[in-house]
């Protein structure tokens, strides 16, 4: 399995406030950028998986979303967070 418990604590550890911060608004971010990429990576490979396309774009949305709330929020966080993750703006 592409995502373990230890990578998901890893995560939370890395962008949270501690391994119990699961739904902290860049938590949530980091962990979508992390099943984004294994899916792109995945999608690449498998072309005609419509179904984890589907997946991977409301992922998508998602994430914009909460990059969106978290710029009106708190933008210096927000610039922090897309150079760590490398995403565009």
């Amino acid at each position: 399995m592409y995502l373990t418990v230890e990578k998901k604590k890893e995560i939370f550890k890395t962008h949270g406030k501690s391994i119990l911060d699961t739904g902290g608004t860049k938590t949530q971010i980091a962990l979508l950028t992390f099943k984004i990429n294994h899916l792109s990576i995945h999608l690449k490979n498998h072309k005609k998986d419509f179904n984890t396309e589907r997946s991977l774009i409301r992922m998508v949305v998602k994430r914009k979303k909460l990059l969106k709330y978290l710029k009106t929020k708190n933008i210096n966080h927000y610039t922090k967070l897309i150079t760590i993750l490398g995403l565009r703006k």
